[in-house]
């Protein structure tokens, strides 16, 4: 594993269950900061049918090592049927910032 910046995204259905799993996220260290995206439109596509819904995304600060418990964390709060959880490797930033998130994963 490695302490390799990640940003995870999510979606929550409503802005109540997402600072419940933000708030979690940050008090159990799995994340150093998540930002909360409200009035969100999603349009997508699910049992055959083309579905919208106003949704709260989070943009979620991690590491690779942190990913595989934050992701079951997800899980486990997610409403959804399928959450939505996706990993994107931050290719570049500023070093103090990318060191504080490191640092607030810490125990």
């Amino acid at each position: 594993m490695s302490a390799e910046p990640l940003i995870v995204l999510t979606t929550c259905g409503n802005p109540g269950e997402a600072e419940r799993l933000a708030t979690e996220l940050v008090e159990t260290r799995l994340a150093a900061c998540v930002n909360a995206l409200a009035h969100v439109g999603s349009t997508y596509r699910w049992n055959d049918a083309v579905e919208r819904a106003e949704e709260v995304l989070l943009l979620i600060k991690t590491t690779r090592e942190r990913y595989p418990e934050l992701e079951a964390r997800i899980r486990l709060r997610s409403t959804y049927e399928l959450p939505e959880v996706l990993a994107v490797p931050i290719a570049g930033g500023s070093p103090d910032y990318l060191g504080w998130i490191r640092s607030s994963l810490e125990p």
